[in-house]
């Protein structure tokens, strides 16, 4: 396989100059258009998309309704985050939305997204992407239960 810098290599196989295209963090709903649009590219091959829901239940307790909170660096480091996985991919294009404030059971609180100029490095390059979000961006969940009881995940 031809390195990406050798002149025999289509330019459509390299990465972008600039692939971080939307990176945000919100406290309004997130749109699964808009991060498609975001990440449209005619030289990409494959474009992966993750997106994260409320859902209705966590650790065998029922889940009314959660709230999620950021600290001011969240879209920093969600940039940081970025910028490395599109550093270790050919990527085309790429786009992470995180939502804060109170969401309800089905809303959607991320949506990542990532082209390529094949479908195994999008594939790789979202999961990359989304695993290392929840990992390093310091973004906190407040889960609150149906028995009253409540939680906070992500927080240290």
């Amino acid at each position: 396989m031809a390195d990406s810098t050798s002149t025999d290599v289509h330019p459509g196989e390299r990465a972008a100059q600039n692939p971080l295209k939307l990176i945000a963090i919100r406290d309004t709903p997130l749109s699964l258009d808009e991060v498609f649009r975001a990440v449209g590219d005619d030289a990409a091959g494959g474009t992966a998309l993750f997106v994260g829901t409320v859902r209705n239940h966590d650790g065998g307790a029922d889940v009314d309704a959660l709230g999620y909170s950021a600290h001011p660096s969240a879209e920093t480091e969600l940039r940081r985050v970025a910028e490395k996985v599109a550093a270790d991919f050919p990527v085309k294009a790429l786009a992470a939305v995180h939502r804060v404030g109170d969401l309800e059971v089905g809303d959607l609180a991320v949506v990542v997204a990532v082209s390529c100029p094949h479908r195994a490095e999008a594939f790789e390059a979202c999961r990359r992407l989304i695993d290392d979000l929840k990992h390093e961006v310091p973004i906190w969940k407040h889960q609150r239960f149906s028995d009253g009881t409540e939680e906070w995940v992500g927080a240290c």
